[in-house]
């Protein structure tokens, strides 16, 4: 569950990072509208791994098309390009 806290709590910033956890950020305001979020490392990894998966996924939805269109390489072809020909 997600805890709101003004950011002026952040003079005490031991009571404000005791209720972040994981799976459990806490957002910060500033005059009422949210600006900040504090979250665990585990969740920043997370994060990182779910961007990084779907930037992978976006590229390679975009060789379908070309592929489909012009037809794809063989195994065998792909090792030349690459030159791993041996």
């Amino acid at each position: 569950m997600a805890n709101i806290s003004p950011v002026s709590d952040l003079r005490d910033y031991k009571k404000v990072l005791s209720k972040v956890s994981e799976g459990s950020p806490t957002y910060l305001t500033v005059n009422g509208r949210g600006k900040y979020v504090v979250y665990d490392i585990k969740d920043q990894e997370e994060i990182e791994k779910t961007k990084a998966m779907l930037s992978l996924m976006l590229e390679l939805e975009s060789g379908k098309e070309p592929g489909s269109r012009e037809g794809y390489l063989s195994l065998e072809q792909v090792k030349e390009k690459l030159g791993l020909d041996e």
